[in-house]
């Protein structure tokens, strides 16, 4: 198979679909790789670390999306790479489709067939190939937050450990899955004051057995959580339903209970953001106020720290990507019933329900495909 990344053209994205690693593999294996020029230079990989693998470089993302059977990315696709998509084409990247219908309808027409990675699942139940992301993203919510709350940012001007004689920041974790234990953990490292919220029960018992000495735990209801935010200097939004649009949970007129110049991190932007103002920011201009309270809603939080994240999740992609070339998108997802949970259209057909119920577009059971 011909396997094509290119370079992300996202604001200030810098992360890689394909490494010079999995490259090697996938040629080893008899597949052809095609990089766009300098597509991995921003995770400090170039083309030379390609060519090296084995793989060959092409000048423009024209001539990937022209020559690929397999486009590999990260970030889902700008319509000026949208509209480089053809039927019979695989498309493996995250989506994120349910908060976006123009993606949506744009991919339901090119035909692609489009396995994103936030939907693949395991045997346990959980999302191996959002995992690492969500681990990055967890990890630097509270840095980002942190560097938010200060004066000059529009923030409080409370340090996040506090001093001897001054009490530290109150940060509540909406959300106790990989992103809240990580941004809980970071948080609570740097000094903080922490408390996480879940609606688990069992998940509540795991974290209180496990880091009880770390944060706090508290059940997530809403009366819970309107008095914790009242009193916290940080709210940190880490909440998924698996392709689904993400619930809000903080309403705008609960920012008016709130400390002015309190900070929100909205790390689940990308599913549409979990609270009611939430609205996409790039790391440009990563901030923004209302009604006094600052909001951080950065939508690929981490490709600030692109090399990190491009090894950790070229790691999590590269089986699968494999299995996809080996065998085609069809025999894979029917031989792996975990990988057809990522297919979210093909020719057409929008296939994964999550997105169709947020969007109000019919699908169908991707079983009924492979």
């Amino acid at each position: 198979m011909i396997i094509g990344c290119p370079k992300e053209i996202k604001n200030q994205e810098y992360r890689v679909g394909v490494t010079p690693a999995a490259a090697a593999e996938a040629v080893s294996r008899g597949h052809t790789v095609l990089m766009q020029t300098q597509a991995g230079i921003g995770a400090g990989f170039t083309d030379a670390d390609y060519t090296s693998a084995g793989a060959g470089i092409l000048d423009t993302a024209e001539q990937v999306f022209a020559q690929a059977e397999m486009i590999v990315k990260v970030k889902e696709p700008q319509a000026v790479e949208r509209a480089m998509l053809r039927e019979g084409q695989i498309l493996f990247t995250y989506l994120h489709l349910a908060p976006d219908e123009p993606q949506t309808r744009d991919l339901l027409a090119s035909g692609v067939t489009a396995i994103a990675y936030e939907t693949v699942t395991d045997r346990t139940g959980g999302l191996p190939l959002l995992a690492p992301m969500s681990e990055v993203a967890g990890k630097l919510a509270p840095q980002v937050g942190a560097w938010a709350l200060q004066k000059a940012n529009g923030g409080l001007g409370t340090l996040m450990g506090g001093v001897p004689g001054v009490l530290p920041a109150k940060v509540v974790v909406i959300g106790g899955g990989n992103v809240g234990v990580h941004a809980a953990r970071v948080a609570s490292g740097m000094g903080a004051d922490v408390t996480v919220l879940d609606m688990s029960l069992p998940r509540m018992r795991y974290l209180d057995d496990a880091f009880s000495d770390v944060f706090n735990t508290c059940y997530s209801s809403r009366a819970a959580t309107a008095e914790l935010i009242a009193e916290a200097d940080m709210v940190v939004g880490a909440v998924l339903i698996p392709g689904a649009a993400a619930p809000k949970l903080i309403s705008r007129a609960q920012l008016s209970t709130m400390k002015q110049g309190a900070v929100l991190v909205d790390v689940a932007i990308d599913q549409g953001g979990c609270f009611e103002t939430s609205k996409a920011t790039t790391h440009d201009d990563p901030i923004y106020e209302v009604d006094g309270i600052v909001h951080y809603c950065v939508a690929n939080m981490p490709g600030a720290v692109a090399r990190t994240s491009t090894i950790a999740l070229g790691n999590a992609t590269m089986p699968f990507m494999l299995a996809l070339a080996d065998k085609g998108w069809k025999q894979a997802c029917a031989d792996d019933p975990h990988l057809l949970a990522g297919l979210n259209t093909h020719k057409g057909q929008l296939t994964y329900e999550a997105v169709g119920v947020a969007l109000g577009i019919e699908t169908v059971d991707p079983t009924t495909l492979v």
